[in-house]
């Protein structure tokens, strides 16, 4: 029966986390926090250049408005704090109105159309280093992931039919969505073009685009490299990079906040060979706990300081109500092109429709 295998696949998930937790909040004195505190400075200058790409590409779409990079900045901090704390990429949607309520005049196809241009330069360096990962001999190789300890990433390797029906299911949603718009909905696709305008200019998009990326990616390097070092697993080249490779496995597949759970999944089997068992487990989930942590509260501090919204609760409120009014008035606005497309030229009678 599959219900009882799936069942206890999660509690035998759970429960590998919830020991590994136990590992880290024992051991927390043999934490180096001075390279913690270096880790997580490098993580939020990383995030700082991330949202300077990003601010780039919005001026290059709306090239005459003026915005400022601070709120730019906000607003993607905001989202990665939120995606810490809950699954399935929910901050994307709190990057999304937050960006686009500080550009005045802008529209949503063409802030998140911008979410694109970024995954460009991150979508290269990912396989690059999936391909140093699983070259070194100690990352597992798809067919074994069913073989880990994570609910998630275990069910969908080991039921390979299902896995194969939901990526084509997507890639048909995908594909049809994209006809019925095209055809539909012209000044959607003008909106989503001038949204990745930035990459049409390639010297300017190498200069204040992918510059700032790679800038970006090293500062994440030092990070991986000090976090390795505080839980005494040990900071080094192919130790950053296996902990990125297991990050991006675990990035495509957000059931969990941060992919927390196959995300340590993974780094216990890397890590199997450099550090003691208890060890392993306890930066596993201490990486993930200091990250989510660090992130949640620069989120939060963006919220409430620069957009002055007491939580992340009332921007979801927010952005729901600002969504719901664009609505009823694009709604107004049909009926009122409908009532006067009937009414032919010239002067109307006293029985026109106004």
């Amino acid at each position: 029966m599959p219900f009882p295998v799936a069942s206890t696949s999660i509690a035998d998930s759970l429960n590998a986390f919830v020991e590994a937790a136990g590992q880290f909040f024992s051991d927390l004195a043999a934490v180096h926090w001075p390279a913690l505190a270096l880790g997580l400075i490098c993580f939020a200058l990383n995030l700082t250049l991330r949202s300077r790409a990003y601010f780039h590409s919005l001026r290059a779409a709306y090239p005459a408005v003026p915005f400022q990079w601070r709120r730019i900045w906000g607003a993607y901090v905001a989202a990665v704090g939120f995606n810490a704390v809950v699954p399935a990429r929910g901050g994307d949607i709190i990057k999304l109105f937050l960006t686009r309520s500080s550009i005045p005049g802008s529209t949503y196809p063409t802030v998140a159309a911008a979410f694109f241009v970024e995954a460009v330069f991150d979508v290269c360096m990912g396989v690059l280093v999936l391909i140093f990962a699983f070259t070194q001999g100690v990352f597992p190789k798809p067919p074994d992931f069913s073989k880990l300890s994570s609910f998630d990433i275990s069910y969908l390797a080991e039921h390979f039919r299902l896995t194969l029906f939901l990526i084509t299911a997507l890639a048909v949603l995908s594909l049809t969505a994209f006809a019925l718009l095209s055809v539909r909905v012209k000044a959607f696709w003008a909106r989503v073009r001038q949204g990745v305008t930035i990459l049409s200019d390639r010297p300017r998009y190498l200069r204040e685009v992918a510059a700032w990326q790679a800038g970006a990616w090293l500062f994440r390097f030092a990070a991986f490299w000090f976090l390795l070092d505080a839980f005494r697993v040990g900071g080094s080249v192919q130790n950053v990079l296996l902990a990125f490779g297991a990050g991006q496995v675990a990035g495509a597949v957000p059931f969990t906040p941060g992919g927390a759970g196959v995300q340590q999944a993974l780094l216990v089997k890397v890590f199997a060979g450099t550090a003691s068992t208890s060890v392993v487990a306890a930066y596993s989930v201490g990486q993930q706990i200091a990250i989510a942590a660090f992130t949640a509260l620069m989120g939060l501090a963006a919220v409430v300081f620069v957009f002055r919204f007491r939580s992340f609760s009332e921007v979801i409120a927010a952005g729901r109500d600002s969504r719901e009014a664009e609505r009823a008035a694009e709604r107004a606005g049909v009926l009122l092109v409908d009532d006067t497309a009937e009414i032919p030229p010239g002067p109307r009678g006293p029985r026109a429709r106004v």
